[in-house]
């Protein structure tokens, strides 16, 4: 369970790392973009990203990782 954890908390290091390295003035684009929305629509965004990660992990986890 623990090599799982790590394993998640490190793959969303590199890809946050990736976008700061790759694309900072992209990253400053959609800050500006997420400042726009309403709480309620940032919090559904948050969500529906949870929900995402929820099913990407256990789509993995069926698949034998």
């Amino acid at each position: 369970m623990i090599e799982t954890l790590l394993l998640a908390l490190g793959l969303v290091l590199i890809v946050e790392g990736l976008v700061y390295a790759l694309a900072p003035s992209l990253l400053e684009q959609m800050l500006a973009a997420l400042a726009t929305l309403s709480e309620d629509q940032r919090r559904l965004l948050g969500l529906l990203a949870l929900a995402l990660g929820l099913a990407f992990v256990w789509a993995a986890k069926s698949l034998g990782a």
